[in-house]
C-alpha cells in the first residue's frame, strides 16, 4: 500500500527538495504551507509520516505536533522536525510535545532517506 506523507514549510523551494528527496519512496506527498494549513489534512485521511519545519507563521511546527497528538486517529504517527533551528529551548520543547526526530537542515539525502524509511516500516 501507498504511504502518504505530509510535508510543512513556509518555502516553496524547501518543500520542493523534501519531495524531490522523496521521489524514490513512490509515496503520495501532501504539502501544507504551515500548521494551520497541515491541520486541514487530518480529516480522517490515512497519514503515515509528517515532515515539519519548526518555525514558520501562523502555526510553528511544535504547536502543529502537540495539536496532531492531541487526535486519537493520529497521535502515534511518526513526526519529524526538519529545521535550521539550533536552540537547545526549541529541541527540548519538540522532545516535550513528542517530536519523533530531529533533522538539521541542510540535510544528507541519504541520512534523511534512511530516517524516512525508518519512521515508515
Amino acid at each position: 500500500m501507498k504511504k502518504t506523507i505530509l510535508i510543512v514549510d513556509d518555502f516553496e523551494n524547501t518543500r520542493w527538495i523534501i519531495e524531490f528527496s522523496l521521489k524514490k519512496l513512490n509515496a503520495e506527498i501532501l504539502k501544507a504551507e504551515n500548521g494551520v494549513e497541515a491541520l486541514k489534512f487530518f480529516d480522517g485521511r490515512k497519514i503515515d509520516l509528517v515532515i515539519t519545519d519548526y518555525n514558520m507563521p501562523e502555526m510553528d511546527g511544535a504547536e502543529l505536533v502537540r495539536r496532531v497528538r492531541e487526535m486519537p486517529n493520529y497521535a502515534f504517527i511518526p513526526m519529524l522536525m526538519l529545521t535550521t533551528e539550533t536552540s537547545q529551548k526549541k529541541k527540548d520543547l519538540a522532545k516535550e510535545v513528542k517530536v519523533t526526530g530531529w533533522i538539521q537542515k541542510p540535510f544528507k539525502q541519504e541520512m534523511f532517506l534512511k530516517i524516512v524509511e525508518k519512521c515508515l516500516k
